[in-house]
């Protein structure tokens, strides 16, 4: 059903350079965006390539790599992991986490979980998989399902996992550390009101496993008991302790608030110690998916909403400011809604990954696609609209799901799958013959920096 591939490299300089991929069975693909060839041709030797239009999305957006007036401090080489869909499942939810080679000569290894999704369901998820590369993603090792996290009964018809997990290297301990949520079912559906928990693992190397999900013990109330730490962001302290962001709220209750954990973590076992503001907003669903990060002196925190992206500003990492909304410079809205965003912090400047309206895409559900990054001015917290360029451009299926990374001082990675669900127009379902190409790939695309060290 799923088969992961060697994959090609695409650096955003005017013309990109797609190589074929390995095997997918017996069938050797050729991918180029917008475009799918698939062929029985023996694997082609790694120099032969075909040049493709980097602009060829039609976004109406600059995706050249040089961005305003030719200065932007990176570039952006596009590549592909793993692809392939047969209509019934698809990958989602893949994140990537780096560990330090112990030779600083040496590349890291790179851990990517990722996993299945039932696609006539709604957010109908299965047992994480991980797949590795040590060598920056020429090569991947096979997805494999990982056995802690297959669902586990509740009672006779319901069972409960892991979802929304977010890798990351945690430099105190020496431990890769993942965090997530829980999601429980009922008949195999999404439970309406249930009970939800933050869950961590611990990936173990010598394994190449993730070990048995734990969950995160929050203080005592009914606010907590719907709580979890989905699709975030985390910051590390230097002294070890983690300030992890999460969405809460009462079970029967509909609107969510988002609030801070510091943490501590001694490689084993995750322990809550505080929590600061307790955020959210009087529209709709409130706020939820929330990610952390610092640059310079202060703390970052980005927030989902179901009819606007909102930010706001910390000097303490749990005490934040009053959430405002997103904009870009010239004071229009940025145009994401009802989807998370997350950051890229480097030396070089302060980003902001997000999806929004009006790129032509109308087509594509919640306008999850293309996905775009864009400089923030940290002070007026507004993202500045020149600098706006186009990470993995949109192939008709959503990117709203999807990781950050630190891999190198010179390397940040974003991965995401391609969520192979649309609007109901006529079937939520995306046909695997479809007229925009879209096959459920796992891109993993590499931001190279000019100059500079990544904030770790």
């Amino acid at each position: 059903m799923f088969a992961t591939v060697s994959q090609p490299n695409v650096r955003v300089e005017g013309l990109v350079r797609w190589r074929r991929l390995g095997w997918i069975g017996s069938v050797a693909i050729a991918i180029v965006w917008g475009n799918v060839f698939v062929g029985t041709t023996p694997l082609v030797h790694a120099d032969e390539s075909v040049a493709v239009d980097s602009n060829a999305d039609d976004s109406g957006v600059d995706d050249s790599g040089t961005g305003h007036s030719g200065v932007v401090p990176f570039s952006i080489e596009r590549t592909v992991m793993a692809s392939g869909y047969d209509g019934t499942r698809c990958w989602v939810h893949a994140r990537a986490g780096a560990i330090p080679a112990v030779d600083a000569k040496s590349p890291p290894t790179v851990v990517v979980t990722s996993q299945p999704l039932m696609i006539t369901g709604s957010d109908v998820f299965y047992a994480l998989n991980s797949s590795l590369t040590n060598d920056l993603g020429q090569t991947w090792s096979p997805l494999t399902e990982q056995p802690g996290f297959q669902r586990w009964a509740i009672d006779d018809r319901s069972e409960e996992t892991i979802c929304d997990f977010t890798p990351a290297w945690h430099e105190a301990s020496g431990k890769l550390l993942g965090t997530g949520q829980t999601v429980r079912y009922l008949d195999n559906k999404v439970m309406h009101v249930r009970p939800r928990f933050t869950a961590y693992s611990v990936y173990d190397p010598a394994s190449d496993a993730w070990g048995k999900p734990k969950m995160l013990k929050m203080p005592a109330g009914s606010r907590f008991e719907n709580c979890g730490a989905g699709s975030v962001q985390r910051y590390d302290l230097p002294n070890g302790d983690i300030l992890l962001p999460v969405s809460f709220k009462e079970p029967k209750a509909t609107q969510y608030s988002v609030a801070v954990c510091r943490c501590r973590f001694d490689g084993t076992d995750l322990t809550y110690v505080e929590h600061g503001s307790e955020l959210t907003i009087d529209v709709k669903r409130g706020l939820y998916e929330p990610s952390i990060t610092k640059h310079g002196d202060r703390f970052y925190l980005t927030m989902r909403n179901d009819d606007h992206g909102y930010v706001a500003t910390s000097s303490d990492g749990v005490n934040f400011e009053t959430p405002r909304r997103w904009t870009f410079d010239d004071g229009t809205d940025l145009g994401n809604y009802n989807t998370q965003q997350h950051w890229v912090t480097h030396a070089n400047g302060l980003f902001l990954v997000y999806t929004r309206k009006g790129a032509d895409n109308d087509h594509v559900f919640r306008h999850r696609a293309p996905l775009f990054i864009a400089e923030v001015d940290p002070e007026k917290l507004q993202v500045i609209r020149s600098t706006e360029q186009i990470v993995v451009p949109q192939r008709g299926a959503r990117l709203g799901n999807f990781g950050v990374a630190n891999i190198t001082p010179d390397e940040t990675w974003v991965v995401v799958t391609e969520w192979m669900q649309t609007w109901r127009h006529p079937d939520v379902v995306i046909p695997v013959d479809n007229p925009y190409g879209a096959d459920n790939s796992i891109f993993v695309a590499k931001i190279h920096w000019n100059s500079g060290s990544e904030e770790r």
